[in-house]
C-alpha cells in the first residue's frame, strides 16, 4: 500500500521532533559543565568540594562546575553511574566494590589520607559500651546501608568477632538526622565525621568509641592509612575527557595546598555562613580533621591495600575476589602540569 501524503508529512514532522531532541541532547551532553555529587556536601572529610569553589578554582581552569550533594556516599554512586553526574566526592572504597561488579570506576584525586570517620557512642549507652566489643545486640547507626560508614562498621565489629547479624545498622544519614537519631536514642552508637562529632560531644550527647580521624588513630583501628575521601569518576569518563580530568584535578591540589598552608580559621573565613552557624564549633572541628587530607591529591602508596583488606573481611561482592588495585586509582591527572 502507498502511503498518503498525510502519512508521509507525520512521519517527516515526527522524525524532524526526534532530531531536535537529539540535537537538544547532543548539546546538553557538549555543554562542558560538569557535574559533581557530594555524599554530604557540609561534611568536613568533603570540605575540598565547597572549597575549592568558594577560592574560585574551577573558574581559574576555565571549568564550568555544579556541586550537588547526596546524605550517604552509595546514592552518589548511583547517580553516577546513571550517567547523572560526571563526577563524585565520595569514599574511595566505593571503586574497589564497584570493580567486582563491573563497574570501572577510578579516584583521580584523594583528599583523605584517613577516612577522618568516627564512632560515637550515646552517653545513655556509654555504660554498656566500652569498645565496638560490646555493640552485640545494639544498633548502630550509619550514613545509609552499602555505604562507607557500614562498611567499616562491619569491620571494627568483625574485629571483635561479631558478625554483622548480631547487631542491627540502621541508616540515619549526617548532620542533623544523625544528632537526632542519637538525641532521641534510636541509635546505641553511630559512624559519623566533623562536624557532628563536635557538635554531640560539646552537647554531651555522645562520647568518642573509635577515632580515625588521625594517621595514628586510623593505622590502630585499621592497620594502616585508609584512603578515604576522594574524587572519583567512570574510567571511560576520564578516558575520554582528559583535558577536563586534569583541570579538575589541578583545581582540587591547588585547595588541598591551599589547606596545609592557611590555619582552620583562614579556611573557615572562605566558607559560607550557612557551614558553621557556631562558628568556634566549626573552627575547633576543622582543627581537629586537618590531620586527615592529603597534601597533593595523590594515593597514598600503602593505602588501597588496606581498603582492600578490609573490604575482603566482610563483603561477599569483594570476598575472594580478584581486584585490580592499579585500575581503581590514577595519580595521572593530579601529576600533570
Amino acid at each position: 500500500m502507498t502511503p498518503s501524503f498525510r502519512t508521509l508529512r507525520h512521519i517527516a514532522i515526527a522524525s524532524s521532533l526526534l532530531f531536535g531532541l537529539a540535537s537538544q541532547q547532543a548539546t546538553a551532553a557538549d555543554s562542558g559543565k560538569i557535574t559533581i555529587m557530594v555524599g554530604g556536601i557540609t561534611k568536613l572529610i568533603y570540605l575540598p568540594a565547597r572549597l575549592t569553589e568558594q577560592l574560585g578554582y574551577f573558574k581559574d581552569e576555565g571549568l564550568d562546575v555544579e556541586l550537588l550533594s547526596q546524605p550517604a556516599g552509595v546514592d552518589a554512586e548511583n547517580e553516577l553511574l546513571a550517567g547523572a553526574v560526571q563526577a563524585v566526592v565520595g569514599f574511595y572504597d566505593h571503586t574497589i566494590d564497584l570493580q567486582t561488579k563491573g563497574k570501572d570506576v577510578k579516584a583521580i584525586v584523594v583528599f583523605g589520607q584517613v577516612p577522618g570517620e568516627v564512632e560515637l557512642v550515646s552517653t545513655k549507652a556509654a555504660d554498656t559500651i566500652k569498645s565496638m566489643a560490646d555493640v552485640k545486640g545494639k544498633t548502630l547507626g550509619v550514613t545509609g546501608l552499602g555505604s562507607s560508614t557500614s562498611f567499616l562498621t562491619q569491620y571494627l565489629a568483625g574485629q571483635h568477632g561479631i558478625q554483622s547479624t548480631e547487631y542491627t545498622m540502621l541508616p540515619v544519614g549526617a548532620d542533623a538526622s544523625f544528632i537526632a537519631a542519637i538525641k532521641q536514642g534510636r541509635i546505641d552508637a553511630g559512624m559519623t565525621t566533623e562536624p557532628t562529632v563536635s557538635a554531640l560531644q560539646k552537647s554531651g550527647d555522645a562520647k568518642v568509641l573509635v577515632d580515625m580521624r588521625s594517621v595514628e588513630g586510623t593505622k590502630a583501628a585499621l592497620g594502616g592509612t585508609y584512603p578515604a575521601s576522594s574524587l572519583y569518576v567512570q574510567s571511560a569518563w576520564a578516558d575520554s575527557h582528559k583535558a577536563e580530568a586534569a583541570k579538575l584535578a589541578h583545581a582540587f591540589v591547588r585547595t588541598m595546598q591551599f589547606i596545609h598552608t592557611h590555619s582552620a580559621e583562614e579556611i573557615a573565613a572562605k566558607m559560607p555562613d550557612d557551614y558553621q552557624k557556631d562558628k568556634p564549633l566549626y573552627v575547633s572541628a576543622l582543627k581537629a580533621s586537618l590531620p586527615m587530607y592529603t597534601a597533593d591529591g595523590k594515593m597514598p602508596a600503602d593505602g588501597p591495600a588496606t581498603v582492600l583488606k578490609v573490604l575482603s573481611a566482610f563483603n561477599p561482592s569483594v570476598k575472594g575476589k580478584r581486584v585490580e588495585l592499579g585500575k581503581t586509582y590514577t595519580n595521572e591527572f593530579v601529576s600533570a602540569k
